[in-house]
C-alpha cells in the first residue's frame, strides 16, 4: 500500500509540474486547438497535454528500478511485461502526438494501434481464457489473439472518442483506475495497485489544468495512452487464479460511458451510411450540451454515471453469480435510461427518416415540379396563376393546393385558388395527408399545400422545395402588382446626373 501511495504522489507531482511546460511549448509551436466546427470551446487551447500524463505515469515505474521492494521484484521479474507496457504505451502516445501536430488518417491510426497491441501480446498481455457468469471458464484458444487485439484497440478508441469536454476523458479514466485499484487490493495484487495508482496520480496532476475551464487539452497523445494502459493493466489480473472475470468484466463496466458512446457511434454511423471513423456531433457529451446543459454540468453528470459504474463493477467483482446477473441487469437499464435521456433513440429515428425522405416519391415529384413552376412563372400573366398552380399540383402529385389572397385592394384581379385531387388519384387505404402551411407571401397571399405521407411528418427536403416554390410565386405576384399612385401635391425630386469621367490614363 505504501508503494501505491508513493506512486500516486510522485505521478501527481510530476504531471502537475510538467503540464505548464508542455502548455508553453505547445503554444509556441502552434500545436493548438482552434474553436469552431464540432469543438465546444471558444478560445485557442494548446494540445499535447498527454505528454505530461505519460511522464507522470512512468516516473514511479522508473523509480522502482532503484528500490528493493517486493513490488519492484514483481514488476521486473518478467522484463517482457515492462517492455510491452512501455513500448506499446509510448508507441500509441507518439502516434497521438503526431496526430495532434500533423494529423493522421483514421485507418493509419488503427494500424499503429494494432501494432502496439501486437507488441503487448508478444510481451505477455494476453486473453487466453475467461471466466463468465453462469458459464464458467472458457478457453479462447486461437481466438485469444484477435480478441486481445480487439480489446486493446476498442478501449484505446473509446477513450479517444469520449475526449470531447474539459476533463471528461481524464475523469472517466481516473474512476476506472480507482476501480482497478480497489479490486486489485481486495484480490491481493500489489502490482495492479501500483499501476492504477501511478496512472491515477498522473491524471489528477493533469486535471489541475484540464478541468473546466481548461488551459490545455491532453489531445490524442493522452487519450490513446490512457486507453492502452487501462486495457493492458486489466489483463495483468488474469494471471491470478479465479480473477479473469475481474480482469475483463470489471474494467469493461468501469469504462461503461466511453464504451457505450463508442457502440452508439458505430450504430449511428452505420444507420447513416457513413464511414465508421467519420467525426460528428452525436456523442453523448454533445447530446447533453444540445439539451442546454452547461459544459461543467455535463462533465459532472458523466462523472456521476462513471461513479455508478465503478460501484457496480466493484460489486460484480465481489458478488456471486446471481449478484453479478442483477448488477448487469441494473446497468443495462441505466445505460438505456441514459441513452433515452440524451435522445439517442429519437436522434437515430429522425436521421433514419431524413435519409428515407431524400429519395422518397414525394420528394422526387417536387424536385421535378418546382423547376417547371419557376419556368412557368416567367412567361405568364397574373390571370394564368390559378391554372399554373393546378398544373404544379398535378405534377407534384399533391392532394390539395390553395392560394388565399390577402390585403385590401392589393390583390385585385387575383381570386382564391383551391385545387383538390380526384378521389382515385391516390390508392385506397392510404394514411391521412400531412398538411403543410406556408405563409411566406407576407401581406399578399398565403399558400397552403397538402400531400400524403407514409410516416406522418414533413421531410426537410419537401419543406425546402415547397419554400422555394412559394418564394418564386411571391416574386411573381409582387412584380405584377401596380405601382403605388404618387401624390400630385408631393414635390418632384430632380434626378442628379453626374458627368462622365474620362477613365483614360493621364
Amino acid at each position: 500500500m505504501r508503494a501505491s501511495v508513493g506512486a500516486l504522489v510522485l505521478a501527481l507531482i510530476v504531471a502537475a509540474a510538467v503540464t505548464p511546460l508542455v502548455r508553453t511549448l505547445a503554444r509556441r509551436a502552434g500545436v493548438v486547438d482552434a474553436p469552431g466546427g464540432r469543438r465546444v470551446h471558444t478560445k485557442v487551447i494548446p494540445r499535447l497535454g498527454g505528454i505530461a500524463v505519460v511522464l507522470g505515469f512512468f516516473a514511479p515505474l522508473f523509480a522502482l528500478a532503484f528500490t528493493q521492494s517486493d513490488v519492484a521484484g514483481m514488476f521486473f521479474e518478467d522484463p517482457l511485461r515492462a517492455v510491452g507496457l512501455a513500448g506499446g504505451g509510448l508507441l500509441v502516445a507518439a502516434l497521438g502526438a503526431w496526430d495532434d501536430i500533423r494529423g493522421v488518417r483514421a485507418w493509419h491510426k488503427l494500424a499503429v494501434q494494432l501494432i502496439a497491441a501486437l507488441i503487448a501480446w508478444g510481451c505477455g498481455f494476453r486473453m487466453e481464457n475467461l471466466t463468465l457468469p453462469f458459464v464458467g471458464e472458457l478457453d479462447l484458444g486461437v481466438f485469444g489473439l484477435p480478441i486481445t487485439l480487439l480489446w486493446i484497440a476498442a478501449v484505446v478508441n473509446a477513450m479517444n472518442l469520449i475526449d470531447g469536454l474539459d476533463g471528461l476523458a481524464g475523469g472517466i479514466a481516473f474512476f476506472a483506475c480507482l476501480t482497478n485499484f480497489v479490486v486489485a487490493a481486495l484480490n491481493g495484487n500489489p502490482l495492479v495497485m501500483l499501476l492504477a495508482a501511478a496512472l491515477g496520480g498522473a491524471i489528477l496532476g493533469f486535471l489541475l489544468y484540464n478541468f473546466n475551464p481548461a488551459t490545455i487539452f491532453m489531445g490524442d497523445s493522452g487519450s490513446m495512452f490512457l486507453g492502452f494502459i487501462l486495457a493492458t493493466t486489466s489483463m495483468i489480473g488474469s494471471s491470478i487464479q479465479g480473477s479473469t472475470t475481474v480482469a475483463i468484466l470489471v474494467p469493461l463496466i468501469s469504462l461503461g460511458v466511453p464504451i457505450m458512446d463508442t457502440l452508439f457511434a458505430m450504430v449511428r454511423r452505420i444507420m447513416e451510411r457513413r464511414p465508421i471513423f467519420s467525426p460528428d456531433r452525436g456523442h453523448i457529451h454533445h447530446r447533453l450540451l444540445d439539451l442546454g446543459i452547461t459544459h461543467r454540468r455535463a462533465v459532472l453528470i458523466l462523472y456521476g454515471v462513471s461513479v455508478l459504474f465503478t460501484a457496480a463493477a466493484i460489486t460484480i467483482a465481489l458478488g456471486r453469480n446471481w449478484q453479478v446477473g442483477v448488477a448487469l441487469l441494473v446497468l443495462t437499464v441505466a445505460m438505456l435510461g441514459l441513452a433515452r435521456f440524451v435522445g439517442y433513440f429519437e436522434y437515430l429515428q429522425i436521421r433514419r427518416r431524413q435519409r428515407q425522405h431524400i429519395h422518397s416519391r414525394g420528394t422526387e415529384r417536387l424536385r421535378v415540379a418546382v423547376p417547371e413552376l419557376i419556368r412557368a412563372l416567367e412567361d405568364i400573366d397574373r390571370d394564368d396563376i390559378p391554372a399554373m398552380l393546378e398544373r404544379f399540383a398535378q405534377v407534384a402529385e399533391l392532394l390539395e393546393i390553395e392560394l388565399e389572397p390577402r390585403g385590401e385592394g392589393a390583390m385585385r384581379g387575383l381570386s382564391s385558388v383551391r385545387w383538390i385531387a380526384a378521389e382515385d388519384a391516390y390508392p385506397t387505404g392510404a394514411r391521412e395527408p400531412v398538411r403543410a402551411s406556408f405563409d411566406v407571401l407576407s401581406a399578399h397571399a398565403k399558400l397552403k399545400v397538402a400531400w400524403l405521407s407514409d410516416d406522418g411528418d414533413v421531410s426537410p427536403q419537401a419543406d425546402i422545395l415547397l419554400q422555394i416554390a412559394a418564394d418564386a410565386l411571391e416574386r411573381r405576384v409582387k412584380a405584377s402588382l401596380p405601382a403605388p399612385a404618387r401624390d400630385p401635391g408631393a414635390p418632384v425630386e430632380a434626378e442628379v446626373v453626374e458627368p462622365l469621367r474620362d477613365s483614360r490614363p493621364a
